[in-house]
């Protein structure tokens, strides 16, 4: 869980105060190749560590240094996704004293002292629209410019409620505790280490499984211990003061299986593949209207229902007409009106309509698709089977008043127009003229009656 040695020493060389005429873009670039992805956590708690120990790094750029380093080490991530997030949060939220009305550092164990002027410019500079700017700077300049310079205001609000959404759903427990190792608040005598003695208490820091700084205090979890039992109805096994005849109670129910919806997806992952026998058709059906809610449970899905409507058309049929209720049936309306026109997908359609009251504008785009198919299809002998299939289907449609004939009238003429050559069509046009001069007698004249008829 703790950087190894080696590692931690890298660590160090970036963050010497040599480091002044070195740009943070290329110590960051340094940084990305000296540690792989997997240590990006461990690397970003050392740094931590840095920060909340000024003696560990007194000067200025250092810190400097320290911070872009964290806050470019998740580069290209979500901020609020980060673990170090709310970091940043803290030490650039206003903390008020209330004694001088002055902005002071926070004295809670484990926060980062407070940061310098320098050092937030820096903070909001990275997280606002300046940070390609103050990347190709070095950490001399970062402290010659941003010493004096006022720090301008930067809205966390967004930040903070996303940190607050993610923490809520961490258990209480996780929360709350102490760090082991306390920092010294007294920073009028910050004792600067040399390297070698501040690598040796990085190391003591940072070994151990969990390393040190990464240990606290949390409270103990206490359970009360349960009561012997709860109620005075409650069998006391442990003292029988008379004897009692007791007679077996047997489960009837235990250890059978609830094969009905197995067998019911057994069978469904069958018809999304082949024609079912009328038995298994009949047995679908049957265990489908003994649990209305069971066809949630046997493995339809939108894009599944054209394979559906072309082996079993009978079965979609009875499973569109269960999941009406449902919140996909949209998707599943969508499905069937894009998918290639068939006998068996018209007759889907058609038994719907005249089952169930369907979207004006789901039936409206289902005739225009039909009626495109036709005039697309290059297959002459296809062309005339689906157009005698479309006329038959919209003349039950219109004489079973499922649509309002006037709305389509332009483009079911035209198509009547453009086919007069087949029988049906020429039949579907005298019945629009029939009913464009109010002569309604037409609608209850029998359907043309020939092997196409799906009606």
């Amino acid at each position: 869980m703790a950087l190894a040695p080696k590692d931690l020493l890298k660590l160090m060389e970036l963050l010497d105060e040599e480091n002044l005429e070195i740009s943070l873009e290329s110590l960051c670039s340094q940084l990305h190749q000296s540690f792989s992805k997997e240590d990006r956590f461990k690397v970003g708690m050392a740094l931590l560590l840095h920060l909340q120990h000024v003696d560990l790094l007194p000067k200025h750029t250092q810190r400097v240094v320290a911070l872009t380093l964290l806050y470019d080490l998740y580069r290209g991530e979500s901020l609020a996704s980060t673990p170090f997030a709310s970091v940043f949060v803290q030490v650039l939220k206003p903390q008020e004293d209330t004694n001088n009305g002055n902005a002071r550092p926070s004295n809670h164990t484990g926060h980062i002292p407070f940061l310098s002027n320098c050092e937030k410019n820096l903070l909001v500079n990275l997280l606002g629209y300046n940070q390609k700017d103050v990347m190709k700077k070095t950490p001399r300049q970062i402290v010659d410019e941003f010493s004096f310079a006022t720090v301008p205001s930067i809205d966390l609000t967004n930040l903070q409620l996303q940190l607050a959404e993610h923490q809520s759903e961490l258990p209480s427990v996780s929360r709350c505790g102490n760090p082991i190792i306390l920092p010294d608040m007294d920073h009028s005598k910050v004792v600067e280490h040399d390297k070698t003695t501040a690598r040796n208490v990085l190391e003591t820091l940072t070994t151990g499984d969990p390393p040190l700084y990464r240990q606290s205090y949390r409270p103990e979890f206490l359970r009360l211990a349960p009561p012997i039992y709860h109620s005075m109805n409650e069998i006391a096994w442990l003292h029988v003061t008379e004897p009692a005849q007791f007679t077996i109670e047997y489960d009837t129910s235990m250890c059978v299986s609830n094969c009905a919806s197995a067998e019911a997806r057994k069978l469904m992952g069958k018809a999304f593949k082949n024609v079912l026998t009328l038995a298994q058709q009949q047995h679908l059906i049957n265990e489908l209207d003994k649990d209305p809610k069971l066809v949630y449970h046997i493995g339809l899905t939108p894009p599944k229902l054209p394979d559906l409507v072309e082996n079993n058309p009978l079965i979609a049929i009875e499973v569109l007409l269960k999941l009406m209720q449902s919140s996909q049936i949209t998707e599943y309306f969508s499905v069937l009106v894009n998918m290639e026109m068939s006998l068996h997908s018209m007759e889907v359609v058609n038994r719907l309509t005249t089952t169930v009251d369907l979207p004006t504008e789901f039936v409206h785009l289902y005739i225009s698709n039909c009626i495109s198919t036709c005039e697309t299809i290059k297959d002459r002998y296809m062309q005339n089977r689906l157009v005698r299939l479309v006329c038959v289907f919209l003349q039950s449609l219109i004489r079973n008043k499922i649509i309002n004939v006037q709305e389509l009238f332009i483009e079911i003429q035209a198509f009547c127009v453009e086919f007069s050559r087949i029988r049906e069509a020429a039949a579907l046009f005298r019945l629009l003229k029939q009913l464009e001069s109010g002569d309604t007698g037409g609608l209850n004249a029998p359907l043309t009656k020939n092997k196409t008829d799906i009606c």
